[in-house]
């Protein structure tokens, strides 16, 4: 679903990453980690078309899914689940569409609620969803158009742990059933461990790509942030503890930073 060969991103002197190889496979779930400000939000830019790369080649075949972060909406917007939804179908169309295109429209978003088990959330107002609900509306609006390939930029964020498993698990779900590519960014890989398959790990210019047990290690966190890092497994969770007792990057809990590469 997506090819990188000898990817280079960079704005001005500011190297995000460099000879980024990569390969995605129909199916495969892949975390993208690393701490604020290091090209994980860009890469999704480049594979969506909206950033060129400085140098290098990247190829995505077959239709892409776009799950952004979670935002709350205003309070009063009167705009449903379902009508959210829609958009993901045909929000870039402009026109008058015939009885056979609306009718084509409600089936696939009756679809996409399926799939994310919210057909009840289709006649509910985005302004009064909890944060949970939201996610799962914006999850099937990402749904509407059969993706081959899902890019989520940080869809856990500000939600609690029971929504975050949720959503998680949705996403999953819809990979095993459909053969669908992910790239999950996130800086929270617990809630996404029993489906990762494979890590990709960006710092400072600097990046690692394998499973999860070789890229959560000390020895190679350490490398990556150039600065002694202790990689502590309690029970089935990940604490990653940086020098001087500081967290580089919290794999435990909710962060409440941005991606503003």
């Amino acid at each position: 679903m997506v090819e990188l060969t000898g990817a280079r991103l960079a704005f001005g002197d500011r190297v995000l990453w460099d000879r980024l190889d990569l390969v995605v496979r129909g199916g495969e779930f892949i975390a993208v980690l690393g701490p604020n400000g290091t090209g994980k939000t860009s890469l999704l830019k480049v594979l969506l078309g909206q950033v060129a790369l400085s140098s290098g080649h990247a190829t995505v075949t077959g239709e892409i899914g776009y799950v952004p972060q979670h935002r709350s909406m205003d309070g009063g917007l009167t705009l449903r689940g379902r009508d959210l939804v829609g958009l993901g179908y045909d929000g870039h169309r402009w026109g008058i569409t015939s009885p056979r295109q609306r009718t084509a429209k409600r089936a696939v978003v009756t679809r996409a609620l399926e799939q994310v088990n919210g057909i009840h959330l289709g006649t509910v107002p985005v302004g009064v969803m909890s944060g949970g609900e939201l996610q799962r509306v914006r999850v099937a609006q990402a749904l509407a158009t059969d993706p081959a390939l899902l890019l989520c930029d940080e869809p856990l964020l500000n939600l609690d742990p029971a929504n975050a498993r949720l959503i998680s698990a949705l996403i999953d779900q819809r990979r095993r059933e459909n053969d669908t590519a992910v790239l999950f960014v996130t800086h929270e890989v617990n809630p996404v461990l029993p489906y990762v398959d494979r890590v990709l790990y960006l710092v400072d210019g600097r990046f690692r790509v394998g499973t999860v047990a070789e890229v959560m290690t000390s020895e190679t966190l350490s490398e990556l942030y150039r600065a002694e890092v202790r990689v502590v497994k309690i029970g089935e969770q990940y604490v990653v503890v940086g020098e001087h007792g500081e967290t580089p990057h919290d794999h435990s809990g909710h962060a409440s930073g941005h991606d503003h590469a």
